[in-house]
């Protein structure tokens, strides 16, 4: 049974339906949850490859000099580190845990980002140590601490300077990270940014190659990334005019959108590539700049339609004239982005996809102690059933880095799959795990 193009545009590619069943990478979903248990993350492998290899070719197929660095605050494992690193990207880390889950893979340092708005001293001092390729610098004080930890340690560490370009990507405040008032980024408006360059350029242990914005998540439009690009190239320009500063690289971060839902198609990466080479080009000419080294930080756009999550129907609540509820055994504890910021996503009767009878709206609710644990509202479905096996596509981005031991549940189990077996990437979370950090009686 085929699925139907606007399914097939939110589920990883491999997808399929099998005597009635949702399939992943050739594997039953339902064989699956018998076999791993539910909550489940599945990760389709192939759909993960595909999605590294078109971001390379969009951006590289417009300007060979062109770096791309996965994002791994969307999901990060060292199954997916090894898999990022086979197809040749870069990383892009937030914290010493991610920079500790890259190194366990074994992804080379060299090709290592360290981002993040209020790094520790221990975490830039293990990043020396270990060699990451570049820290993203995002504040003065940053910018302070890490010179004077590269003098002490003799070194002479690569760094980018993360700008504040005041620029309105259109997404939901909570996802927005261009603005003037934003934690994050050396404002260029108030001449911070230029401050920063200076203390940058005279400090003997930071080579300072280049400049940095990242104005949100989830962007649909492509003007904010064109503003943002004539942003950050006008600013390199005065630099090179006010201090002798050639800058090497360019990056402007991520943010490129994805499909959620039916009805709500996202631009295709050629599109986000497009529109930020092109704009880097004549933002260049116009200037008198050569076109450095550009860099974009896909995170989301990666992982997102590769990963399914799979939950088992339980309880349900009928309220007359209201509301129809059904339960599964996961929740805002494994995915809190709709009760974080409304996040939209279907849900599909993985055990029944070629259920032909009468339609309804239900709302799938989550197992934990709060109203507001609700995955999807008004999803219409056959009539579910306890025991029913629910998917919810398009989980593979931030539902896994927010999960939390809320209600002292247990994380769930990731698994890869490709061409018709399965892999455990990462086990479900036992009781012993939940007192393992414990040190009281």
């Amino acid at each position: 049974m085929p699925i139907d193009s606007e399914l097939a545009s939110i589920l990883p590619r491999t997808a399929d339906v099998a005597q009635g069943r949702l399939t992943l990478g050739g594997c039953d979903s339902v064989d699956l949850a018998r076999e791993f248990g539910t909550p489940l993350y599945v990760f389709d492998e192939t759909e993960l490859r595909a999605g590294c290899r078109e971001v390379v070719d969009a951006f590289r197929s417009r300007h060979a000099d062109s770096g791309v660095i996965y994002a791994a605050k969307a999901y990060l494992g060292r199954a997916l580190a090894a898999l990022i690193a086979e197809e040749g990207l870069g990383l892009d880390v937030a914290s010493g845990g991610e920079l500790a889950i890259a190194r366990s893979a074994g992804f080379p340092m060299e090709r290592v980002y360290f981002h993040g708005n209020n790094k520790s001293a221990r975490e830039l001092a293990e990043a020396l140590e270990v060699g990451v390729g570049c820290v993203v610098i995002d504040n003065l004080h940053e910018a302070a601490l890490l010179s004077d930890l590269v003098v002490a340690a003799g070194k002479r560490q690569a760094a980018l300077l993360r700008l504040s370009p005041n620029v309105d990507p259109h997404t939901h405040r909570y996802i927005s990270t261009g603005a003037l008032d934003s934690k994050f980024g050396v404002p260029i408006a108030t001449g911070q940014a230029e401050e920063a360059v200076g203390a940058l350029l005279a400090s003997p242990g930071i080579d300072l190659v280049g400049l940095h914005v990242h104005i949100g998540s989830q962007i649909f439009e492509m003007e904010p990334f064109q503003e943002a690009c004539g942003v950050l190239v006008a600013f390199a320009a005065r630099m090179r005019e006010h201090h002798g500063f050639q800058s090497r690289q360019l990056s402007c971060g991520g943010g490129f959108a994805v499909q959620y839902v039916r009805g709500n198609p996202a631009p295709s990466r050629a599109a986000y590539a497009e529109a930020i080479v092109s704009t880097f080009k004549e933002a260049c000419a116009a200037n008198g700049l050569p076109l450095p080294h550009i860099i974009v930080e896909p995170g989301r756009s990666v992982v997102a339609r590769a990963g399914v999550a799979l939950y088992t129907i339980g309880a349900r609540k009928e309220i007359p004239d209201v509301r129809s509820y059904a339960a599964v055994d996961g929740g805002m504890a494994d995915n809190i982005r709709p009760a974080l910021y409304g996040a939209a996503y279907e849900a599909l009767p993985a055990n029944r996809m070629d259920d032909a009878g009468p339609k309804r709206r239900v709302t799938i609710a989550g197992k934990f102690c709060e109203s507001g644990d609700v995955l999807v509202r008004d999803a219409v479905l056959p009539e579910l059933r306890a025991g029913d096996l629910l998917a919810i596509p398009t989980a593979g981005a931030y539902a896994l880095p927010l999960a939390s031991n809320y209600n002292a549940s247990l994380r769930p189990a990731i698994v890869f799959v490709k061409d018709g077996r399965a892999r455990l990437v990462r086990r479900r979370e036992t009781y012993d795990d939940l007192l393992r950090c414990e040190t009281g009686e």
